[in-house]
């Protein structure tokens, strides 16, 4: 064999042994495998843990994000620069994944809505598997009586400072807790919640619980982006095709503040220029600093 083909083959047989290029990986996070047991179901939880933990016994805040696929990093990332660049608290941040083995779009849709869609036409991104809808209620209870126990006895937390994190569908959720167990965080920062769902279903349960209490306890942080409202020349409705979702947030937001509970405090910031895909980041900033404390 002549030299130049010789080298040829051993750059082959040498690089098909090189590894494959490693994963890039949050510094100070876990992920902890999770069953749902009266769901069965199984999830995981994503958690990131702060500079600090491994010295002293300190309890920090948690944030319990949703949709922990795109956003934990999204929380991790920004709770983290600003308690480096703004004096904010530290906290420990934990993800809800999806359901092993679930698409996403089809997992939220079951685990983050209040009902069943009265009417709708959706088509599930999981072949040989009508869509889901309706378990906010189990799923919640899964959250409170299953993932809060184990964060607590996994990690250095203060249960008496939880914080729940969602963006739109990932509000529903919100709003399932604020409006049937809302001591069960001690704060929410809601996005762009999707109010048209289900033809408005949550300004009737909104409407209900006010007819039946007197107190709403709880500390809510709303925020959406300017741009997600109904084009010029539509028609608004409860219905996601004709939604204006600022015109259905700000009318929520007045309804809450017209019943005047005395526990309860809502803030509502609309974001210019943004949308709903971009909005995110700058509702979780606000929501973060209407809590958290900072030295600065």
């Amino acid at each position: 064999m002549k030299p130049f083909s010789l080298f040829i083959v051993l750059c082959c047989l040498a690089g098909s042994t090189l590894a494959a290029p490693a994963s890039y990986v949050l510094e100070n996070t876990e992920v902890r495998d999770i069953r749902a047991q009266a769901l069965k179901r199984d999830y995981q939880l994503y958690v990131a843990l702060p500079d600090s933990y491994r010295q002293g016994n300190k309890r920090y805040p948690v944030l319990f994000v949703v949709d922990a696929n795109y956003s934990f990093a999204i929380v991790r990332n920004i709770a983290q620069r600003l308690n480096k660049h703004a004096g904010m608290e530290e906290v420990v941040v934990v993800g809800l994944s999806y359901a092993n083995g679930d698409g996403g779009v089809y997992s939220r849709r079951r685990d983050y809505t209040p009902t069943t869609p009265r009417k709708h036409e959706y088509r599930s991104d999981m072949p040989g598997r009508q869509p889901a809808f309706g378990e906010a209620k189990a799923y919640g209870q899964f959250i409170s009586g299953e993932v809060f126990p184990f964060i607590a006895s996994n990690y250095r937390v203060n249960m008496q400072r939880k914080v729940f994190i969602g963006h739109s569908y990932g509000s529903l959720l919100g709003l399932q807790f604020l409006l049937t167990q809302p001591r069960t965080f001690e704060h929410y920062i809601l996005g762009s919640p999707s109010l048209w769902y289900d033809a408005g279903v949550m300004f009737e349960r909104e409407q209900a619980y006010a007819a039946s209490h007197k107190d709403l306890p709880a500390s809510v942080f709303f925020g959406i982006g300017g741009l997600e409202k109904l084009a010029a020349g539509k028609k608004r409705s409860r219905s996601e095709e004709d939604a204006d979702m600022v015109a259905d947030l700000r009318e929520f937001d007045g309804k809450l503040k017209s019943r005047k509970f005395p526990g309860l405090t809502t803030r509502l910031r609309v974001f210019e220029d943004e949308d709903h895909a971009s909005v995110f980041p700058f509702v979780l900033t606000h929501g973060l600093r209407a809590y958290l404390t900072s030295a600065k």
